[in-house]
């Protein structure tokens, strides 16, 4: 039985009646196709810079002046405790002084902005969006104005204290908002002003 074995392996490989005892493997021996992958180029996606035209923000840095200019006023208690502050602003004194001498400056700059920019379709939405800010800052200057004039808090005592503190805070909230919308407007990106951008928003 074991002799049997042993000779079995060599019949089947050298048996002239089955030369070939074992399946055709020869698949295994070919080179396998190569398959193509498509190749993957390298896609640069160019995103489209469409950049703030120059006009548009020269606008809107004219637009942030107006209601700067009308909250000085607020910053005199300022002026008289720390003078050397008005250094900083001497820059802008002949401006200042041209748009004084306009006679009702305010109202005629308002209006202007107001209906020859927010209005007009004609401007971008970037500019009227800008003026629209402006503009509803300018409003709520008018505010504490209008609650000195009612209450008539004297000049002296608790009342004028909180006067004081009131128009300090008041000046120093415009220009940062000032400063804020100018440079903003320069880089040409969108100012959001607080306690501002959601009104003009709505009104754009």
């Amino acid at each position: 039985m074991a002799s049997l074995c042993y000779s079995l392996p060599l019949t089947l490989k050298f048996s002239p009646l089955n030369p070939k005892p074992f399946p055709n493997l020869s698949f295994l021996s070919q080179p396998k196709p190569k398959v193509r992958l498509p190749k993957r180029t390298a896609s640069i996606t160019r995103m489209s810079l469409n950049p703030t035209p120059a006009i548009d923000r020269l606008i809107s840095v004219a637009a942030y002046t107006l209601p700067f200019f009308n909250s000085l006023q607020y910053g005199r208690y300022l002026f008289i405790q720390y003078p050397q502050l008005g250094t900083l602003f001497e820059p802008i004194l002949p401006f200042l002084s041209l748009y004084k001498s306009v006679p009702y400056a305010s109202f005629v700059a308002f209006f202007a902005l107001y209906l020859g920019v927010v209005r007009n379709p004609s401007f971008s939405h970037y500019v009227r969006f800008n003026s629209m800010q402006a503009v509803t800052l300018d409003v709520l200057l008018v505010v504490p104005l209008l609650l000195t004039r009612i209450l008539n808090p004297g000049r002296a005592g608790l009342g004028f204290k909180l006067l004081v503190w009131g128009h300090t805070g008041v000046f120093v909230f415009s220009c940062l908002c000032f400063v804020y919308g100018v440079v903003s407007s320069i880089l040409g990106r969108t100012p959001y002003l607080p306690f501002v951008a959601d009104a003009a928003g709505r009104q754009v």
